[in-house]
């Protein structure tokens, strides 16, 4: 898996582009600046993007070819980003107990065996008070082509990404039908589940 990720992020290009997640950017744009977490971060864009508005940015992804190229963006972008190697399993030895006021998780798909697990650690790190935000393909993306896993583990359904968050205090689980535009690999329309919830 590592070394699929490694292979997709090796082009010169960034696959899925230079600009952030639009819904994310929406939600960037009306927050204040914070501490915030975006786990699979992939190449960068996000985070370079959050830097970019005085976010406090910690990110992480199992890849070393996307960390690389997230660097050379937040440099070019003149930001600062701490940005991590690890998975999933790893973010909770790797950051102290509620310590991020945001965490985002921008297509961050978990296999359905570990999937409810990998978020409550996530939620661990979450402080008293924080924002969760989520936004990945749902079960109904299958068929398309606009991105997203060819695999219904690692699709979402609503029913369980509310059950996975139900501890939160608010939540909104809404799905969406939405037009991707984010570089080559996410493009047309595509069926996704978003998520706000304060812990």
């Amino acid at each position: 898996m590592k070394e699929q990720w490694n292979e997709r992020y090796s082009g010169e290009a960034y696959v899925y582009g230079q600009e952030p997640n639009t819904w994310l950017k929406e939600q960037l744009l009306a927050m204040q600046a914070c501490r915030i977490l975006l786990p699979a971060d992939g190449e960068g864009r996000n985070a370079v993007f959050a830097a970019g508005l005085g976010f406090d940015v910690t990110a992480f992804d199992f890849s070393e070819t996307a960390r690389k190229k997230a660097l050379e963006l937040a440099q070019h972008r003149e930001v600062k980003i701490r940005y991590d190697i690890a998975a999933f399993e790893e973010a909770g030895s790797l950051y102290l107990p509620a310590s991020f006021d945001l965490i985002a998780l921008i297509y961050a798909h978990m296999h359905s065996s570990v999937r409810r697990s990998y978020h409550q650690k996530l939620l661990d790190l979450l402080k008293p008070g924080g924002i969760l935000l989520l936004e990945a393909f749902s079960l109904e993306q299958l068929p398309l082509t606009s991105g997203g896993p060819k695999n219904t583990e690692l699709l979402y359904r609503v029913e369980d990404i509310q059950e996975d968050f139900a501890s939160l205090s608010e939540c909104q689980v809404i799905r969406e039908t939405i037009s991707l535009d984010e570089g080559t690999l996410h493009q047309g329309i595509a069926h996704v589940i978003r998520v706000i919830g304060r812990k």
